[in-house]
């Protein structure tokens, strides 16, 4: 079989192509034959290494943590999914050199989750990191609901900063389906359209408007939860239109590592920040999210391309590099790796 393989850290030219001898499933696996692989900063950061040169966890490792496909061989024990089932895949290669950007792939069987027949193999594939991730921003705050679907965010206004990352186009999703009134910050029109088509109630482009007084003019009373992917560079902001008992919820440290915060301010609002990672969130989250988005799915309530708000680019296998290279760009939307026809 095919796969994409690098050794050692360093830039997209340490991938290389290379031919794998067909991998067998052991208790508890799932072989998927992947049809789609999706790509995530996460993804190329891992092959990106500290430095240039590093060695590798394993001899050899595949790339990518998320993507779809069909069962192909089940191993002892495995009961949720059977040989033939439509899957998607979160996590792959965390702790383990089986990422998706391969022809086939053996996974732990708590990561491979069945597709609904609603959902095509390109949505599959743009779940994994961003649409668990926002799952689980949503999630943690003091009197908030552990569980999302109809009705679980009734009342509650989200601020989900970045709305047209893949991150914060889940997130937006994923709350308004929950009953949230959902706003986003954005910082060009382009990027205003793409959040207004995921499903934002709200639209503000930071750059051409007070985003604190517009924010404030929304929600008088302040937001309930903040799903931040900047909280140096908004931590101003978010102290201004955060409500009594609101939480923050931090996934990422783009525009800067350290944040000031004014502590007194912080105080007499009892806020909380909630710092998270998906990768030592722990099981029972990580099945809780995997659950509530395959019924997310079956509604119909999570969706990709540009007429959902998340345009997609796509490169063949071979071409994974490139892959990488433009999610480390900046490239909006989804970056998708075509491994295999359905």
């Amino acid at each position: 079989m095919k796969a994409i393989v690098y050794s050692r850290t360093g830039d997209p030219s340490v991938l290389e192509l290379v031919e794998r001898e067909l991998p067998e499933p052991g208790p508890g696996e799932v072989r998927v034959r992947v049809i789609v692989s999706g790509v995530n900063p996460t993804d190329w950061k891992s092959r990106a290494g500290a430095r240039a040169g590093s060695p590798t966890p394993f001899p050899e490792v595949v790339p990518n943590q998320d993507g779809a496909g069909i069962v192909d061989a089940v191993g002892d024990g495995v009961e949720h999914v059977a040989v033939g089932d439509r899957v998607w895949i979160f996590l792959a290669a965390h702790q383990r050199p089986t990422g998706t950007a391969q022809e086939f792939t053996v996974v732990p069987a708590e990561r491979v989750v069945p597709l609904p027949d609603a959902a095509g193999f390109d949505i599959g594939a743009s779940l994994g990191v961003p649409a668990m991730t926002a799952h689980r921003a949503l999630t943690v705050s003091e009197y908030g609901p552990r569980r999302l679907g109809p009705g679980a965010l009734d009342g509650r206004t989200v601020l989900v900063a970045g709305g047209a990352g893949a991150v914060g186009h889940a997130a937006i999703q994923l709350a308004r389906w929950s009953g949230a009134r959902v706003v986003t910050t954005v910082s060009s029109p382009e990027k205003a359209a793409l959040a207004a088509s995921a499903g934002a109630h709200h639209v503000v482009n930071y750059r051409e408007e007070n985003a604190a007084e517009t924010i404030r003019a929304i929600a008088p009373d302040g937001v309930d939860l903040v799903v931040e992917v900047s909280p140096a560079r908004n931590a101003e902001l978010n102290s201004r239109i955060i409500a009594n008992h609101g939480t923050i919820s931090v996934y990422a440290t783009d525009g800067g590592s350290e944040m000031a915060l004014d502590v007194r301010h912080h105080f007499s609002l009892n806020v909380r920040y909630q710092f998270l990672l998906l990768y030592t969130v722990g099981a029972e989250p990580l099945a809780a999210a995997a659950e509530d988005i395959g019924r997310a799915l079956e509604d119909h309530a999570l969706d990709v391309g540009e007429q959902a708000g998340l345009p997609l680019t796509r490169f063949p296998l071979e071409r994974t590099g490139d892959a990488h290279a433009a999610v480390e760009g900046g490239t909006v939307g989804k970056v998708l790796i075509d491994v295999a026809s359905a």
